[in-house]
């Protein structure tokens, strides 16, 4: 029958196939035969010719066809005046060429007004070569920038009450999320300061607490959360300031610790940041006569680049703090620290007030490098930096649409009703 004819047929079939297989697979050497991990291309299949271009080489090309004037304004973060656009924040993008805005309280007054400012900014950098960094202090509590109509977030302390890690990563989902419907795309926390005392002026609930393991938990999964919405954290305040008797905004704190107490408390959330890729970290103004008696940790080459770049393995973007405040402005002119902080290990120098003290760093960066005290290879290392990281986020000049502020204040809601 045909049946029966075809199974016998099936029957040689295999059985030749076997026989090929065998001895064919006696040809191959351990050096010829394709990796199971990695499967042939098929040659048929066109390559796409960017996707063959490195992540070096993109970087590499646009740093190239950058002046020194724009690079030097990557690495700068300046701060604007008031709520409306103005001929200052036009200079700061076209004329500075800033890689990164910040807002303050003072710069948002409503909803309607922030949307309308971050979409003429964004159009004053459609032509430039790079997208701004749009950066806002959002930790939640009593530092929030945000326009009223949003509720505003639980405190650090609050998350640590509560020492949840999923409640964390939920609160820095909802800041990431709220940051970015208003058009920013860096966020400047979480805080990862292990509040260890209490008579600290500056930190308090701003701190998860004064156990460095929990912050280290609880930190790591609020910077994860803003990550999730495609928002830059920025962890901060290193070294550490919980220990810190004054406030860096008025003068210059100064903490006696060795590198081995740092090691014990201060540095262990800021380690486990780093061992979970964190982007940005934030230098404190901080003086640590132990470790380094002639610069605060925002200038310190021992601080930036010994400790956070060599020690704990840190290859990601540092920002300082302000350098208009107390702790720096009262003991260095801005062209002085600025040109340290770069020598130092900074990638980004955060400029908050004044147009007059951007150009004073801008110009003294230059000269630094046309009078052979920096080289230009220095700055180069910074502004890669500072392009992997807006190319990793993806950021844009795009228009920011109208925020549904009652949807945000409704998935608020519903996070604090659970965990609450």
């Amino acid at each position: 029958m045909v049946w029966k004819r075809l199974m016998v047929f099936a029957v040689v079939l295999v059985a030749a196939l076997f026989v090929v297989q065998f001895m064919m697979s006696g040809e191959d050497s351990e050096e010829t035969r394709p990796s199971p991990m990695k499967p042939a291309v098929d040659d048929e299949q066109p390559v796409n010719p960017k996707e063959q271009t490195t992540e070096v080489d993109a970087v590499a090309k646009t740093l190239a066809e950058m002046s020194l004037e724009e690079k030097i304004g990557q690495m700068l973060f300046a701060g604007i005046s008031g709520t409306e656009m103005s001929d200052s924040t036009n200079r700061l993008i076209n004329s500075y060429h800033v890689g990164g805005l910040i807002f303050y309280k003072n710069n948002i007054a409503s909803t309607s007004q922030i949307v309308t400012l971050q979409n003429e900014i964004r159009a004053a950098n459609a032509g430039g070569r790079l997208p701004l960094l749009l950066g806002v202090d959002q930790e939640g509590g009593r530092i929030s920038r945000l326009p009223n109509e949003v509720t505003n977030l639980p405190t650090s302390l609050a998350i640590g009450n509560v020492n949840n890690p999923a409640y964390a990563f939920e609160i820095g989902t909802l800041l990431g999320k709220e940051v970015k419907a208003f058009g920013f795309n860096l966020d400047f926390a979480p805080v990862l300061d292990v509040n260890s005392n209490p008579n600290n002026p500056v930190i308090g609930d701003r701190s998860f607490g004064k156990h460095p393991e929990m912050v280290s938990t609880l930190g790591v999964e609020t910077m994860k959360g803003i990550e999730s919405e495609n928002v830059i954290p920025v962890v901060k305040h290193f070294p550490g300031h919980g220990d810190t008797s004054v406030d860096s905004h008025l003068e210059l704190p100064t903490v006696n610790k060795s590198l081995a107490e740092l090691e014990e408390l201060e540095l262990i959330p800021f380690a486990a940041a780093v061992e979970n890729g964190a982007d940005v970290v934030m230098a404190a103004h901080i003086l640590l006569p132990k470790i380094d008696p002639t610069y605060p940790s925002s200038m310190s080459k021992v601080i930036l680049t010994d400790m956070l770049r060599e020690q704990l393995g840190f290859n990601g973007v540092i920002i300082t703090d302000d350098m208009t405040m107390g702790a720096i402005a009262d003991n260095y002119s801005i062209a002085q620290a600025a040109v340290q902080s770069v020598k130092a290990g900074s990638d980004i120098i955060l400029v908050a007030h004044g147009e007059n003290n951007i150009q004073a760093a801008a110009a003294a960066i230059k000269a630094a490098i046309e009078n052979g005290e920096m080289k230009e290879e220095r700055i180069d290392e910074s502004v890669a930096r500072i392009i992997r990281l807006k190319q990793k986020y993806n950021l844009d000049d795009a228009k920011v649409s109208n925020v549904n502020t009652a949807q945000l204040n409704e998935e608020i809601s519903e996070v604090l009703n659970q965990y609450n």
